[in-house]
């Protein structure tokens, strides 16, 4: 897969603020969109916990806020189709 460094800039005025308080908001801003990237597959998990700098255990917590499931999504059909193959497994290919 090509990787492709991506920058995001907006741009609007505020009044004068405190440099935490800036510092806060963009690292929220990124967090937030490498969460909706993360929602859609766009990034795997792991990717997105190295580029927030954080474990699997607080991704998985992140994940929870931002109401990510950790599963993947399935149509019915993809469903009954692998719970079918596991089952035949079980039953050793009967």
């Amino acid at each position: 897969m090509l990787v492709q460094p991506t920058e995001i800039k907006f741009t609007f005025s505020l009044p004068e603020l405190a440099e935490v308080h800036r510092q806060e908001a963009e690292s929220k801003a990124r967090e937030a969109f490498i969460m909706v990237l993360l929602k859609h597959g766009d990034i795997s998990a792991g990717h997105a916990a190295e580029q927030l700098a954080i474990d699997r255990w607080q991704l998985s917590a992140l994940m929870a806020s931002y109401d990510i499931s950790p599963f993947p999504t399935q149509s019915e059909e993809e469903l009954v189709q692998e719970v079918t193959q596991a089952i035949n497994r079980m039953d050793g290919g009967n």
